[in-house]
């Protein structure tokens, strides 16, 4: 493909969810090697706390997989076998453990800002006690190494004590890893060498130039296509980090200047990308997924504006507290406010909105991805709010699934 090749939108968009994996075929019974197949796609799977619905690092898998035992995870990212470990990544994620060598630049960058959020002082005792006493004990959470000293109110959301703040620090600057969390989600932390083995805790690390050409590398294949914002922010490099790397592997041939229709800024084909005629996806989306945590490269691609709305006060929420898109073959034709209530086994939907041009289809559609969804969730019924316009058209089609 010339540099002066120009893609539309639509093949952009095509690029991007075969790239992250949503022309793969499915599995009946998806097993570890799937899970291998699905990672190498999205290159990682982001943390977060939330589970209102499902934790957000399940959700990329079940968009990709389908119904799939969430025990895989946990498996991958447990033992002498891990396949993955957290770091702060993209921002705190799931990563292949391999690329633990490509993060010390950042670790060391940490270490010498003492911390990744604020500065955490000096306390040369402090550190090497907590580190003698993981050695000894094993994996442990802040909860259980806390001496009980005073927590900081000067930070509101933090709150930490100074026994959380410095094995913080440690996570970053790499001396800890995290085992795994325990019911209550709460870090397990333990030393570097006994998460992600010997080799890789003391493998040299990669110069900081060559752990950019590696990150962005990965951010190209798992994008397809992508403007060098959008290379930068999948693991949260700077611009310049970035174009720098991008031109090494321009020189390379691994990645191919084009346009894309309507992008004002230049974009990068990746040299493996697939052009799909035709992507067949129906699923739900996380608010973290990959496909739209940047949420310009979202709207460039889709022409659908996102914002998280966690944070709003409820009074000001447009959609909802926490919407998932709907991809429905190459384009995002809704978005729905879910919630998993547990207690009665009731998947909520709170609101559900049409997107502009969206299929006459689509609640059809939608009806049958939420009943999956429930199943995998373990829940037995499914219950729409009268908010969105898409509301009595999904009433009607949930109702007539419920009762064939």
């Amino acid at each position: 493909m010339s540099s002066t090749q120009t893609l539309s939108r639509a093949q952009a968009r095509r690029i991007a969810l075969a790239a992250q994996g949503f022309l793969d075929p499915v599995h009946a019974v998806p097993t570890l090697r799937t899970f291998d197949r699905t990672l190498a796609r999205t290159g990682l799977l982001q943390v977060d706390s939330v589970n209102v619905l499902q934790r957000a690092h399940y959700m990329p898998l079940y968009s990709r997989m389908g119904a799939y035992d969430v025990d895989l995870l946990r498996r991958a990212s447990a033992g002498r076998q891990r396949r993955v470990v957290e770091y702060w990544a993209h921002v705190q994620a799931f990563m292949p453990v391999e690329l633990w060598p490509a993060m010390r630049h950042r670790m060391d960058h940490h270490r010498s800002r003492r911390g990744k959020w604020f500065s955490v002082a000096e306390d040369d005792a402090l550190e090497a006690a907590l580190l003698a006493e993981i050695a000894d004990r094993g994996p442990s959470t802040a909860r259980e190494l806390d001496d009980g000293l005073p927590r900081s109110r000067d930070h509101w959301g933090w709150n930490w004590s100074r026994t959380r703040q410095m094995l913080d620090f440690l996570f970053t600057t790499g001396d800890l890893a995290i085992e795994g969390r325990n019911s209550q989600f709460e870090i397990r932390y333990d030393l570097a060498e006994r998460v992600v083995g010997s080799e890789l805790a003391h493998a040299p690390a990669l110069s900081a130039t060559d752990a950019h050409v590696e990150l962005v590398r990965r951010a190209a294949r798992s994008h397809g296509v992508a403007s060098a914002h959008c290379l930068a922010d999948y693991y949260r490099l700077n611009i310049h980090q970035a174009r720098t790397a991008i031109e090494v592997l321009l020189e390379a041939g691994e990645l191919e200047p084009v346009q894309v229709e309507g992008w004002a800024r230049p974009a990068y084909l990746h040299h493996e990308a697939r052009v799909p005629r035709r992507v067949a996806a129906r699923t739900l989306l996380s608010p973290f997924d990959p496909v739209v945590w940047e949420r310009a490269r979202a709207e460039a691609i889709f022409d659908f504006r996102y914002r998280i709305e966690i944070y709003v006060p409820a009074a000001q929420r447009v959609h909802g507290y926490y919407v998932l898109p709907f991809l429905l073959g190459d384009r995002i034709v809704a978005r729905v406010d879910l919630k998993a209530d547990r207690p009665t086994r009731r998947l909520l939907v709170q609101g559900v909105f049409a997107e502009p041009g969206a299929p006459a289809a689509t609640a059809a559609e939608l009806a049958v991805e939420l009943w999956r969804l429930a199943g995998w969730l373990g829940l037995d019924e499914i219950e729409v709010a009268p908010k969105g316009d898409l509301a009595p058209a999904l009433v009607a089609e949930i109702s007539a699934r419920a009762a064939s």
